[in-house]
């Protein structure tokens, strides 16, 4: 018996870097809505997103 792999499905939404987003800083506010919200880059390089 043959064991058929397949592809992953292609991500159909938009991908941005990080360091895009914080223009190379370690901080962006992003607004949704009313809403303000900080999206910050730590120093392990883990993505904080606060309100």
């Amino acid at each position: 018996m043959i064991k058929q792999t397949t592809n992953p499905p292609v991500e159909s939404f938009p991908v941005y870097k990080a360091t895009d987003l914080t223009e190379g800083r370690d901080q962006a506010r992003i607004q949704l809505g009313d809403q303000l919200y900080t999206l910050r880059i730590t120093r392990a390089g883990k993505l904080i997103l606060t309100k």
